[in-house]
Parts: C-alpha cells; sequence; structure tokens
C-alpha cells in the first residue's frame, strides 16, 4: 500500500508523542520535531509504503533522541493487562480465538489507544460481525497445508494472538506453526524477546523478520525470515502495518486479520472506519 494523505501528519504526529514521551525539556522537543519534520521530508514520497518510511523515520529518532525503546512501559502494562483478560477466554472455541485475536488489534499506540480501556472493548467488539470473513477459506487451507507462518503486530494482543495459535493447533495437530516478531523495538511492535515471555515457544517456533521495521517488507527482512516466509503453505499477518507492507505481493497465502483504525486503510480496502475483517483480498 503506497500512502495516502494522511499517512505523513500521522508520522509527524507519532514523532510528537515519542517526543514528548522522552523529553522533557522545551528546547529539546522542539529540536526533536525539527528533525522529524527534516527527516521526513527526505523520506517521504508518492510510492513511500507508510509503515516502512514512518519505521524509518522513528528509528533515526530514537537515535536523535537517544531512547531506543521510548514504548517500553507502554507495552508492559499492554501485555499486563492483556495476559490477564486472554486467560477468561482460555475455553473460546476457534472462530471466537479468531475475533478475539482480531479485537486484541484495538492495542496500539500510534491511534491514541489506552490499554486501560481493553477489557471494555475487547468484549464489545466480540459482539461485532466481520465485515470481510475469509475466516472458514482460511481453515479450509489450514486442513491442507503443512507451515503456517503467523506474523504478530503489537504487544498487549500477542496473548490473545497466543491463545489463537494453541486452538489452531488443537484443531490442526499436525501444522507446524512459526511466528515471527520484530528482531529489535519499534513503537510498540512485539519483538522476537516479547513473543518468548509470552510463552510462545511452547505452542509454536518462533524466529525474527531480521528487521526492526513495522510489518513485514520483504525488501528489508533477512535472508533467513525470507526463506521462511517463502516456504510456508499459509500466513495469517496481523494489524494495518503488515498490510501496508504485505498486500501489493497479491499473495493468494496471505490472509490478514486487522481491524481498520485509520481512514487511509480503510478506504484503500474499500471498507468503513473501524470495519474488523479476515481478509484474503486475492479471493474478493
Amino acid at each position: 500500500m503506497k500512502i495516502h494523505h494522511e499517512c505523513v501528519a500521522c508520522a509527524i504526529n507519532q514523532c510528537q508523542k515519542i517526543v514528548e514521551m522522552s523529553l522533557s525539556d522545551e528546547n529539546s522537543r522542539r529540536s526533536a520535531m525539527l528533525f522529524s519534520l527534516k527527516r521526513a521530508s527526505e523520506l517521504f514520497s508518492k510510492d513511500s509504503i507508510p509503515a516502512v518510511v514512518g519505521g524509518l523515520l522513528f528509528l533515526d529518532l530514537y537515535e536523535f533522541i537517544g531512547n531506543e525503546d521510548p514504548f517500553r512501559e507502554y507495552k508492559r502494562v499492554s501485555n499486563e493487562i492483556a495476559k490477564e483478560l486472554a486467560g477468561h477466554f482460555k475455553d473460546a472455541d476457534l472462530k471466537t480465538a479468531l475475533k478475539l485475536a482480531i479485537a486484541g488489534n484495538v492495542v496500539d499506540f500510534s491511534v491514541g489507544y489506552d490499554p486501560k480501556r481493553l477489557e471494555e472493548d475487547i468484549r464489545r467488539v466480540l459482539d461485532e460481525s466481520l465485515l470481510i470473513d475469509h475466516s472458514e477459506e482460511l481453515f479450509e487451507r489450514l486442513k491442507r497445508a503443512g507451515t503456517l507462518l503467523y506474523l504478530v503486530d503489537n504487544c498487549g494482543e500477542i496473548y490473545f494472538d497466543r491463545l489463537f495459535v494453541e486452538k489452531l493447533k488443537e484443531e490442526f495437530p499436525d501444522l507446524r506453526v512459526i511466528v515471527a516478531g520484530k528482531d529489535g523495538p519499534i513503537i510498540n511492535d512485539a519483538t522476537v524477546v516479547d513473543l518468548r515471555e509470552a510463552g510462545f515457544e511452547e505452542v509454536a517456533e518462533v524466529v525474527s523478520t531480521g528487521s526492526r521495521l513495522p510489518g513485514t517488507p520483504i525488501g528489508r527482512v533477512s535472508e533467513e525470515f525470507l526463506g521462511v516466509f517463502r516456504s510456508a503453505d499459509v500466513v495469517i499477518a496481523k494489524g494495518q502495518a503488515n498490510f501496508e507492507t504485505l498486500s501489493e505481493l497479491n499473495d493468494s497465502r496471505v490472509f490478514f486479520l486487522l481491524k481498520a483504525k485509520c481512514p487511509a486503510i480503510a478506504r484503500e480496502i474499500g471498507v468503513p472506519l473501524g470495519s474488523l475483517l479476515c481478509l484474503n483480498p486475492v479471493l474478493r
């Protein structure tokens, strides 16, 4: 997905949040924002992928302000709340677990989310229907699949991802499941370290994408991960950044699980803002 007009302002707005989380001095904040604006003007073009250029901008800003993980505390709180809440749904069936994985996608600092709202929002989302629902095709593919690659998105929601993976393993016991996280911190995305702390190695293989950038930008991942991606029979890709980085591949193996949380994503897919989706674009 190429940038929409909102994407530039969105990235700068996120830079402001990073700066305010990391710096208290007004002069330092002003310098960091001026740096962000200059760097954004160098990175963004009409053919840019939002998650890629945004990620590059944030990493440069991290270096400028001297903070490699500004979201550390936010991620800790998100994980703490989500872990407890996910435990309430251990008896969920497979389809409910899939909806929980999508519902968990509300945990996203980039859209100003307060993790303390999580329980209320999860239970509300469970009462909603998926506007696009290709889950039955997903499950049919998994019956015949040897390997599933599961691409996570944010901290917090990974505990619902783990629940979904557990249910998938129960339903498809011969399925090999590989779960991929980021190689290092970027906004509130889940890293390999986060996945291991959440116990994913008890239910799946855990690998790194070899990149810190949001989503899964195939041109910027490691050769090792690229081999994993190419050999998977089915790919489940969580969240907006994975849609941004993978949608133009037009790969029939990829099923996107997400909530359309911003106007650009909703417009790109052609759905109302806030829609819940289990989407394989090739099937539309």
